[in-house]
């Protein structure tokens, strides 16, 4: 069952100027929606009470008390975690030559932290045996996106095989999209300032019935509303700069997950990736040893 963040997000580009205020607000503030009433939260966002009840019928909820009562489950079930923007506040800002190791260290794990707290572990779950049935995986990202979609590319091969990157002009976009169908995943990374071409080769590839999953800052940025499964990086703004570390542990992760599953699709890919490995590059150990003496 779709919880309402991605009910929401999937739905948000169709929502008039008000309901998107709205599904921000619940997005952005679940506690004051689980314990205010409808006329509350529509007087918060400058809206009517009605607008707010219309909303959830269009996320497809009886009324306002259904989806009242799933964010205050969500909020029970929730692990609480800590905000790691709070911890920074605290930090002085006029850091010494010798404390900046220690400041960019700690930054970055507290990012990492958050961003691997927050991943809903269905999700996470589904994408794991989703890129492992694949027949067919795209990756994609522009920009600060492009080195990361790289290196998750090259991993992908590594633990599992059969992946691509879509790298924008230089590659045929007409004939990686032929190869689309309901078997393929695509990887989608995108980050602030969005790229127009993310959008249109992952809209592409869904309707032809590929599975999205989406890395990106906001459940509501643009790539939420075509992704099947999306992780969120949680980092301050540039989240070129600040959200590097993060994106990287974040798909390390699902690399990781793949690599350590026994699923025999995996563990043949592997051994065959190790034997052709060995037979491709042994004359380079025979050169160095040579040289050695």
């Amino acid at each position: 069952m779709e919880q309402y963040q991605d009910r929401i997000r999937k739905n948000y580009n169709n929502f008039t100027k008000r309901q998107k205020i709205i599904a921000k607000y619940m997005i952005d503030f679940p506690k004051e929606v689980a314990f205010q009433t409808a006329k509350q939260i529509g007087q918060s966002c400058g809206a009517s009470e009605t607008t707010v009840i219309r909303l959830c019928y269009l996320l497809e909820y009886s009324g306002f008390s259904e989806l009242q009562k799933e964010i205050q489950t969500t909020l029970l079930e929730d692990t609480p975690s800590t905000n790691p923007l709070q911890n920074f506040r605290e930090i002085s800002h006029t850091l010494k030559d010798t404390d900046l190791i220690q400041y960019a260290i700690e930054q970055d794990n507290l990012y990492v932290k958050s961003t691997l707290e927050d991943i809903d572990f269905k999700q996470y779950q589904k994408a794991i045996e989703k890129l492992i049935n694949a027949d067919n995986r795209i990756v994609l990202g522009f920009r600060s996106s492009y080195g990361p979609a790289s290196w998750f590319m090259f991993a992908l091969n590594i633990v599992v095989g059969n992946t691509t990157q879509y790298r924008g002009e230089i590659e045929d976009a007409n004939y990686l999209l032929s190869t689309v169908d309901e078997n393929t995943v695509v990887v989608a990374i995108s980050f602030p300032r969005y790229v127009q071409e993310t959008f249109s080769f992952v809209k592409a590839a869904k309707k032809k019935g590929a599975c999205i999953i989406a890395l990106t800052d906001d459940r509501l940025s643009p790539i939420g509303q075509y992704a099947d499964i999306l992780f969120r990086v949680i980092a301050p703004a540039p989240i070129p700069l600040k959200g590097i570390t993060p994106t990287f542990s974040l798909l390390n992760l699902l690399v990781t997950s793949i690599a350590a599953s026994n699923h025999p699709k995996v563990h043949k890919h592997m051994a065959g990736y190790d034997q052709h490995s060995g037979e491709s590059y042994s004359f380079a150990t025979k050169d160095i040893e040579v040289n050695l003496y």
